[in-house]
């Protein structure tokens, strides 16, 4: 199992939300391009960058950011999420070099986009569940949609999405713990590759999650920023587990 920083952007800063709420917001750096290096150099082998300017407008704010971000850290890997609901938001953050667009809300409304955005971006896409109890949280988690994490899943699967990136939107931020129990689920009912994320706070957490069949990987955002988590530490439990 890999372990993704996650580096979220907010008016040119690298901040973190609790339980996505745009009032809720820590700033951890003015700088998001030295803190993607700082990750990288600490081993980072894949980045998670999320434009919630982009997820609460409804279109990417931060594109000339993390083109920037993507330079400084080649080659390792970045995926990019956040108000990526139309087929031309998908082109600019791959054009800008991100090597997978995430998609949420759009994928959760719209099953002919997602299957259009499949076949147009083959083995680039990402599908985003985040949770609400059963039920995804859309429009930059301001509201629940009508369909549940396993019918998105299936959705994702359908469209030869490359990955499922669950979110307990409960728990981001919030250092409780992982959904662990749900991660689960998801992974052996959907059938494609799962990233976890929200409410990380342990080293123990990401070592839970790695016993986990089907888990790719795990974003952590708050706990490597305050320190709760090292990264080097992280990454060595996760290879021994």
């Amino acid at each position: 199992m890999i372990v993704v920083p996650a580096i979220d952007l907010r008016g040119g800063r690298c901040v973190r939300l609790r339980e996505g709420r745009a009032d809720a917001e820590t700033v951890f750096s003015d700088d998001p391009v030295a803190m993607a290096e700082r990750w990288v150099d600490a081993g980072a082998e894949r980045l998670h960058v999320v434009d919630l300017d982009g997820a609460f407008a409804g279109s990417p704010r931060q594109i000339a950011l993390i083109a920037r971000i993507v330079e400084a850290v080649r080659p390792v890997p970045v995926e990019v999420g956040g108000g990526l609901r139309d087929l031309g938001a998908l082109e600019t953050v791959l054009e800008a070099g991100a090597a997978w667009a995430v998609v949420g809300t759009r994928a959760a409304v719209d099953a002919a986009f997602l299957a259009e955005a499949g076949r147009r971006f083959p083995g680039r896409l990402i599908v985003a569940a985040d949770a609400r109890g059963e039920r995804v949280a859309i429009r930059g988690w301001t509201e629940t949609g009508d369909l549940t994490v396993i019918e998105v899943g299936q959705r994702a699967r359908d469209a030869e999405a490359v990955a499922l990136l669950y979110t307990d939107v409960s728990r981001d931020g919030t250092g409780l713990g992982p959904n662990v129990e749900a991660t689960a689920a998801l992974a052996r009912t959907v059938g494609l590759p799962v990233l976890a994320s929200g409410g990380v706070g342990t080293v123990d957490d990401l070592v839970r999650l790695a016993a986990v069949p089907g888990v790719l990987g795990t974003v952590v955002g708050r706990a490597l920023y305050t320190g709760a988590v090292s990264l080097p530490h992280a990454l060595a439990a996760v290879k021994a587990a």
